[in-house]
């Protein structure tokens, strides 16, 4: 039996980094959102052992794909519940592009054990998935979670968020896979007065529950530290607003970078633009949209 899954990419609307922890690690509050954009995943249950394939450069074939680990990872658990695993194959077609910040390869890790645990007749909970989850990566818990959330701590603290109004997003991926430790490294976490303001407000008028435009609230404390890193995010994200005339932002620590539209049009338009402009060149270009019915 072989069956196919799609492994949504996410964005965070806005993170602020709220202090370094003592296990090294950094606390956040960030507005998360999964997108359209999908990488599509193919799990055959019929073969042994457990394997992993995937179409794009680079990605790992072996076990340290995080699809590879959480396929482990659920079987170890299954087997500590007395339950006898069999074997499986997953073939991951990727449109989602690693090292951007979109978390690809998170969600492909909730998505082998959202998978396996229905394929299984559900021996676990949503809570006892997260869990696992948090064990291969702090965004894996938001991909099993289900819907926009406020995330706290690393991560794993997550809150349902209602009245997110949806937007089209035109996206783009630099042609550079950032690191997400180098970008940590190198941030002034401590949060302005304004800041604060702004993460109080905003979270007041999340947690009411009503409609609400999130382009007042964006923003992302690790952006400055990867466009410092990486002068081609700078370069890109200045040239992405003039050619489409509006505010653009890095997702997680980088380096994809998007801008919102609330008509279709006007963001088909401007993705037209910038695959015009970039033609030949390693950048890669993207519509999407969030809070849609398809997400």
């Amino acid at each position: 039996m072989r069956e196919k899954f799609k492994s949504f990419a996410k964005i965070n609307l806005f993170l602020y980094v709220t202090a370094k922890r003592a296990d090294g690690y950094h606390n956040l509050y960030s507005l998360m959102t999964k997108i359209g954009l999908c990488d599509d995943i193919y799990i055959d249950y019929t073969k042994s052992g457990i394997s992993v394939t995937c179409d794009y450069p680079g990605v790992p074939e072996d076990d340290s794909n995080l699809a590879c680990k959480a396929a482990v990872m659920f079987f170890c658990s299954l087997k500590a519940k007395g339950c006898k695993k069999k074997g499986l194959s997953i073939e991951i077609i990727k449109q989602i592009p690693p090292g951007g910040g979109l978390g690809g390869g998170s969600s492909n890790a909730a998505t082998v054990l959202q998978a396996l645990n229905k394929a299984y007749q559900k021996p676990f909970s949503k809570a006892e998935l997260m869990s696992m989850g948090l064990r291969l990566g702090a965004d894996v818990p938001f991909f099993i979670f289900g819907g926009p959330a406020i995330a706290r701590g690393v991560g794993e603290r997550l809150e349902k968020i209602r009245g997110l109004r949806p937007y089209h997003l035109v996206l783009c991926d630099p042609g550079i896979a950032s690191s997400t430790a180098d970008v940590y490294k190198n941030i002034e976490f401590q949060l302005t007065p304004n800041q604060k303001y702004t993460m109080n407000t905003g979270l007041n008028v999340l947690l009411r529950g009503r409609e609400f435009d999130v382009r007042g609230l964006m923003h992302n404390d690790l952006e400055e530290s990867a466009c410092r890193l990486y002068p081609e995010i700078k370069e890109t994200k200045e040239e992405m607003a003039l050619l489409l005339h509006r505010k653009v932002f890095m997702t997680g620590s980088g380096s994809s970078l998007f801008a919102l539209f609330s008509a279709g049009e006007n963001a088909r338009k401007g993705y037209e633009r910038l695959l015009k402009k970039w033609a030949g060149s390693n950048k890669k270009v993207f519509l999407s949209s969030f809070n849609k019915k398809n997400v």
